[in-house]
């Protein structure tokens, strides 16, 4: 398109559906959609970012790379890049993806590409590459999500997998809350800064209207957190505050109350649960000699015991919620306050009543307790992963450095696959992992990285080759959120920005140097995929007995509301009533207080019934004389993750031009730090700059730093980087929840602060790595592909460990691997996809591999890198390695 629009295009995103008209001067007007009632902020983002100076304009290749080729990653992040034409870039991520899967196997092939990216259902980064590569033989994958990662893998042990999926998706509506819910203990609070964001879209943000209804009905709400801005104001709130990381103490401490005193309720737990008995010798000390009491808690969790007493009185006397935020499983030893927090609502006997019971993420996401539909969207099919292999998420610097080593997940010991290659699409993993000082490292390890990302975010810095790759206004493409109201047409507003291609038609340019491109394709033009979609969805749509226009209507109309749902439900409604009939799909179909299934994985860091085990980083540790303060890094208000920092609402926030860090007067009057200051926050990972807002909303000993600032390490920092603006993912452990789960940990870190003295460096991130032209500069020798396989010839079948795999065989035609070692099957959204978003549905693990012998956790010896095309440099972890703090390393 060249021509402005007449009118506002529709379109939606993460943040909410809205209209958007280009001025023939670039600007852009842009209106919430009129259906919203409460529109998000992160619209403010739109426009700045859209032509900002880093966005990625040509084709880049990291300059040792180019020079050199694969197996030169140590100047990852340090050297500049050489742009060059399109296809001499898609020629070297052609050949080295042909050369890493005939050598070494497609499961040396990282595609797991974790990330959000564009709301879109055909355009969505991950669903295009995980296509792609699937058809190319198979890619190692990534499993769950950085959100929630821990809960994704307990709470089938605890209430099954559908019962999970009805905690996440179907929690109690807020019009139940409002309408029946006397007391919200709500621990993390209900964090209104977050509901505006649901992954795929929402149009109608209605939770903010809902929050002042139960403000209105005169719920109460004791707001168990460490930070006031974890709920809105207006609501009759009683703040407890916290010491962080506690919670699950806090949680014990109620619970020996309701013992002690006889509040529980005894029917409730024989005929609805099972391992109260075991719990309950837990609280009482008849199992460790430790009374769980209230007076214990409150040496912990530093509450007032009396509070903690008459706080569990008030639970037992009124209709009662108990919600735990998803940040509280964000820690080490995650799984406790989740747990802890159920086995709490099973005590009161309330769970299954309307207003009461369990929540698990009100407030974390825009869609829970939302009542909108739940439908089936259209959305891209990806084929069967003709590879196995998979990581948690969270685990992908473990994968990177510790090739061959084991680890433990949900009961299984899994080994970590060599991988030579890794090709990411649509996310920023030096946003959402932790210690990236370490990730750092672990991106040096990799042959090659391949990136498509539309700007110079931190992971395309990292990266050898980098892809341009459009945004949402600049393609066509249909979006829709979970229980979203409207299934929302995405007009192309804007050309692309320099030479900027989408993901499919990137990826469809590789398949066809690869000798698949129809496959992948089937014939179709994005527009005519988005026609096929659509087409197919109606036809289901119709198949229900509901009606849906012809795409011609539908596109032209730029929307179609969706049938609503009901609006009052109540979570395990069913269940309460008749445990028999709708028996949870546990191993008793029951609430599972105690776990026999996680008891028998003999887990020190997880045992089988809900446990306070401290942590490494708390306010009560050791390593707290010297790093006093703890950091809480919670999600931003100001963007999406780190998306559009660079846009105006986000870059309004800076304090000294970084990223504000809260703090409460008191720790910044013994530290002479005022409003405005630059400030130091340092621990043995690294330190980061940050501007100081002094605050009274925090815990004494607190700091708020949010996520999402680009990470902006300062030149020549070492293993421990500093970043100039203010990334607190820099100070984070990169260590798992625990051997259970093998969650993120990027909640919580402890850290010393101290004002910069010294002239501060400038933040560098907002400008484009240095950028070369590619004339003259010479290539290494890549592999020739000019006899390229042709649409129909077999791809050659690597080794995996002895076993060949099945690279010629279509994926969409098979039903994939059966018996030992069958893929596991995804837990479905409420919509039947494959979760294109962030919340990766859960999936069973799969059996242990049988290629290899799995070997102890250690780093890799190093070797120097060779200037040649099969070189590989071994860098071993340099920093200390306490990602299994239960397993100490072999030397």
């Amino acid at each position: 398109m060249t021509s402005a629009p007449s009118r506002h295009l529709p379109t939606t995103s993460h943040w909410g559906a809205y209209g958007v008209r280009p001025a023939a001067d670039g600007s852009l007007d842009l209106r919430p959609h009129p259906q919203d009632p409460s529109p998000s902020p992160l619209l403010g983002n739109v426009e700045g970012a859209l032509r900002h100076p880093t966005r990625v304009r040509r084709p880049a290749v990291r300059r040792g790379w180019l020079e050199h080729g694969p197996g030169t990653g140590r100047g990852r992040g340090r050297e500049p890049f050489v742009e060059v034409a399109w296809d001499e870039a898609l020629d070297l991520v052609a050949a080295e993806l042909a050369r890493v899967r005939d050598e070494h196997g497609p499961q040396a092939v990282f595609g797991g590409s974790y990330g959000w990216a564009s709301a879109g259902r055909f355009h969505h980064a991950q669903s295009q590459l995980h296509r792609f590569l699937a058809q190319f033989g198979g890619y190692t994958a990534s499993r769950n999500s950085y959100s929630l990662g821990t809960s994704l893998v307990l709470l089938p042990h605890l209430v099954g997998r559908a019962g999970t999926q009805a905690v996440l998706r179907a929690a109690s509506s807020w019009p139940t809350l409002a309408a029946h819910t006397e007391l919200i203990v709500a621990f993390g609070g209900i964090p209104a800064k977050n509901v505006h964001v649901t992954p795929g879209g929402v149009t109608r943000h209605r939770t903010p209207g809902h929050l002042a209804d139960l403000a209105r009905s005169g719920t109460r709400v004791a707001l168990v957190s460490p930070l006031r801005a974890d709920l809105p104001e207006g609501l009759d709130a009683t703040w407890y505050p916290v010491a962080p990381a506690t919670d699950t103490a806090l949680m014990l401490g109620l619970a020996h109350t309701l013992l002690a005193e006889n509040l529980h309720d005894g029917a409730f737990l024989d005929r609805c649960t099972v391992g109260f008995d075991t719990f309950a010798r837990y609280l009482d000390g008849s199992a460790d000699g430790t009374v769980k009491s209230a007076d214990w808690a409150a040496g912990i969790c530093g509450l007032d015991a009396d509070a903690i007493r008459s706080l569990a009185r008030r639970m037992a006397d009124s209709r009662t919620l108990i919600t735990v935020t998803w940040s509280l499983q964000r820690v080490q030893h995650g799984e406790q306050p989740v747990w802890a927090g159920l086995a709490l609502a099973a005590m009161l006997g309330q769970i299954g009543l309307p207003g009461a019971g369990f929540g698990h993420g009100y407030g974390s996401m825009g869609d829970v307790g939302d009542h909108g539909p739940q439908i089936r969207l259209p959305h891209l099919p990806q084929g069967p992963n003709p590879v196995d292999e998979f990581i948690p998420c969270a685990r992908i610097a473990d994968l990177l450095l510790h090739p061959g080593a084991s680890y433990d997940y949900d009961g299984e010991r899994r080994t970590f696959p060599d991988i030579r290659l890794v090709h990411w699409a649509g996310g920023n993993p030096f946003h959402h992992h932790q210690d990236l000082g370490r990730l750092r490292r672990a991106f040096a390890r990799p042959d090659t990285v391949v990136v498509h990302e539309p700007h110079w975010t931190a992971t395309a810095r990292h990266a050898d080759i980098v892809l341009p790759t459009t945004t949402t206004l600049e393609r066509e493409d249909f979006g829709g959120g979970r229980r979203d109201t409207h299934l929302i047409a995405m007009h192309q507003a804007i050309d692309p920005v320099g030479e900027a291609r989408d993901d499919h038609a990137i990826l469809a340019d590789l398949a066809a140097r690869l000798g698949f491109a129809e496959r992948f394709t089937e014939g179709r033009t994005p527009r005519k995929w988005l026609e096929h979609l659509y087409g197919q969805w109606r036809e289901d749509q119709r198949a229900q007995g509901a009606d849906a226009p012809d795409f011609a209507t539908f596109w032209t109309a730029g929307e179609l509301q969706l049938p609503e749902g009901p609006s009052d439900f109540t979570l395990f409604e069913d269940f309460r009533r008749d445990p028999d009939t709708y028996r949870l799909d546990t191993p008793s179909g029951r609430i599972e207080i105690a776990s026999a299934t996680i008891e028998s994985f003999g887990l020190t860091d997880c045992p089988g019934h809900p446990a306070w085990l401290e942590p490494d980083e708390w306010t009560g540790a050791p390593a707290a004389a010297r790093h006093p303060l703890l950091l809480i890094a919670n999600q931003p208000a100001t963007r999406l993750h780190s998306q559009n920092d660079v846009g105006a609402h986000s870059l309004a926030s800076k304090v000294a031009d970084r990223e504000p860090v809260e703090l409460h007067p008191d720790d910044a009057a013994t530290r002479d730090i005022r409003d405005g200051d630059v400030v130091r926050l340092f621990n043995d990972r690294g330190a980061v700059l940050a501007g100081a807002r002094i605050s009274t909303g925090l815990r004494p000993g607190v700091l708020r730093l949010p996520t999402g600032a680009w990470f902006d390490p300062a030149p020549d920092d070492g293993d421990a980087p500093l970043c100039l603006h203010g990334n607190p993912n820099t100070l984070t452990a990169d260590i798992p929840s625990s051997r259970l789960t093998q969650g993120c940990t990027g909640q919580h870190a402890l850290v010393q602060a101290e004002k910069y003295e010294d002239c501060a460096p400038p933040v560098t991130v907002r400008r484009p790595p240095p950028l070369q032209d590619g004339a003259g500069i010479p290539r290494h020798t890549a592999p020739d592909l000019c006899s390229r396989p042709t649409e129909g010839d077999a791809i050659p079948p690597p080794l995996q460990g002895g076993t060949v795999v099945p690279g010629s065989v279509d994926p969409d035609s098979r039903a994939g691997p059966t018996g030992d070692s069958a893929v596991p099957t995804p837990l479905p959204l409420p919509d039947g996809t494959a979760a294109p978003a962030d919340v990766d549905p859960h999936a069973s693990a799969r059996p242990a591999d049988r290629g290899a012998t799995p070997l102890p956790l250690r780093d890799v010896p190093d070797t120097q890198p060779q200037p040649h095309l099969n070189a590989r440099p071994r860098q071993p972890d340099r920093g200390t390695t306490p990602h299994h703090p239960q397993r100490p390393e072999n030397p």
